[in-house]
Formats: structure tokens, C-alpha cells, sequence
């Protein structure tokens, strides 16, 4: 069993997200979070237990995250929403280069549901293989994605995804809530042994951002892997504050 200490407190974990300038361009951007060091102070001050880079940034800003201490996580793979076909991710980094850059646990994205998914379910378990024998945590971003999918319920997807995540051996699965609570805690109950945190996603209303977090407690996730709803709110280190009460209440 991977230890999973170095990213977690307490069982419990809180990440800040930032591959969205990849997967989405620089639209999310403004002119402070843009800059990778803004949210590396803010990882740094906010005390995450991780932050998650592409290798591009994690190699350039190297120096300030190392000086941050906050556990790098590196993704090895992505895209961008340019092409309109099926969705596949490749890996763009390798587990070496991720443990040469310092990471504490490697990330992957995996989209069951698109014609490519025996391509990205091939290639996450030889980078899981690789990992685990580098005692290096894995955590995987499903998301059920593609024509397949069509007339499928969110909330049955969001459990097979969860599902996926403990039969693949991934470690943590960063999954996207959708349905109700008790779909959610069915979700937490099909990934076993593999912890759950629940993506941020897109900019929403704090009163309701923080209702949904303690949904998200409350039906036994581990935390968050959070990244507009912090970087993009004017006081992000006042919002931080108050998903940790939640999240170690």
C-alpha cells in the first residue's frame, strides 16, 4: 500500500489546481493569476497539501515551489479543448522527470467513455507500475466523456468512475460531483480503498461553493482538488480558510 502522508494531513487533503491553462487556455486568467508564483504564495500561505503543475511549470518555477514546501504534484499528461473529437489525453511527462522535478505524487487524466479509452487505460497502468515502485502516490482525474455516454445519468457515471479508479489501482480519484449526496456517497463506497477528492470546477457562488464541501465531506471524500474558485476569488487566502474548517472540522 502506498503511503499516502506526504499529501495528506489527517486523512484528509486539500490540492490547488492550476493545469487549467493547458486544458483551457489563458481565458481563466487575469493579470495576477496568470502568474504561477501568485499561486504558489498562495499554496505557500494557504499551508495546501499539494499543488498541482504540468511539467512546463513545474520545471521553470522549480526554485519557488521547492521554496513554497508545498508537496508537488506533477500531471503527466494533458490537452487542449481546441480539438472537438474524441477526448484522449497523452502523457507529456514522464514518472522520472516528475520525481527529477521533486514531486510527493504523479497525476493522470483518463476519459472512460471516449473511443480512446483502452489507449489512456493502457498507459495509466505503466505509469502506475513505474510510480509504485518509486513508492510515489497516483492520483487519477476520471471523467466520463465521448459520444458513448449520451443518455447515461450523471450520478451513475460519477460511481463507474470512482469504480474505475479502485479497479485500475490508482491511489486518490478526482472525480467530478454530479447528482445528489447519496450518489456521491455511493461513489465514495465504489472506490474502496482508493480515496476520493472532488474537483473544484468551474466559478461558483461561495454560499453555495461551501454548502457543496460539506456535502462533499460529509459522504466520506478525503477533500478537494480546487483551482478557479480559489485563484480567481478576490480574497483567495480568506476562501482557503474557510473550506479548511470544513474539510478538518
Amino acid at each position: 500500500m502506498i503511503s499516502l502522508n506526504k499529501l495528506t494531513k489527517k486523512g484528509k487533503a486539500l490540492f490547488l489546481a492550476y493545469d487549467q491553462g493547458l486544458e483551457h487556455g489563458p481565458t481563466d486568467f487575469n493579470d495576477k493569476n496568470v502568474n504561477p508564483k501568485y499561486i504558489i504564495d498562495i499554496a505557500k500561505k494557504g499551508k495546501y497539501n499539494g499543488l498541482v503543475f504540468q511539467k512546463g511549470i513545474a520545471e521553470k518555477y522549480n526554485k519557488e515551489i521547492k521554496k513554497s514546501k508545498v508537496p508537488l504534484i506533477v500531471k503527466l499528461n494533458g490537452k487542449t479543448n481546441l480539438f472537438k473529437g474524441e477526448p484522449i489525453s497523452r502523457q507529456l511527462c514522464t514518472v522520472d522527470e516528475a520525481i527529477k522535478l521533486g514531486a510527493k505524487g504523479v497525476g493522470y487524466t483518463i476519459y472512460i467513455g471516449s473511443d480512446y479509452e483502452d489507449e489512456q487505460l493502457q498507459e495509466f497502468e505503466n505509469i502506475q507500475r513505474e510510480a509504485h515502485k518509486k513508492k510515489l502516490p497516483v492520483i487519477v482525474w476520471i471523467y466520463p466523456r465521448g459520444k458513448s455516454i449520451k443518455n447515461k445519468k450523471p450520478e451513475e457515471l460519477m460511481s463507474y468512475a470512482a469504480r474505475t479508479a479502485l479497479e485500475i489501482g490508482a491511489d486518490i480519484v478526482k472525480l467530478q460531483y454530479f447528482g445528489k449526496f447519496k450518489d456521491l456517497q455511493w461513489a465514495v463506497k465504489s472506490a474502496g480503498k482508493t480515496k476520493v477528492v472532488i474537483a473544484g470546477g468551474i466559478k461558483k457562488d461561495e454560499k453555495e461553493l461551501l454548502k457543496q464541501i460539506c456535502e462533499i465531506i460529509d459522504a466520506g471524500c478525503i477533500g478537494l482538488a480546487i483551482g478557479r474558485n480559489v485563484w480567481q476569488h478576490p480574497k483567495p487566502l480568506e476562501i482557503t480558510n474557510k473550506i479548511k474548517k470544513i474539510i478538518w472540522k
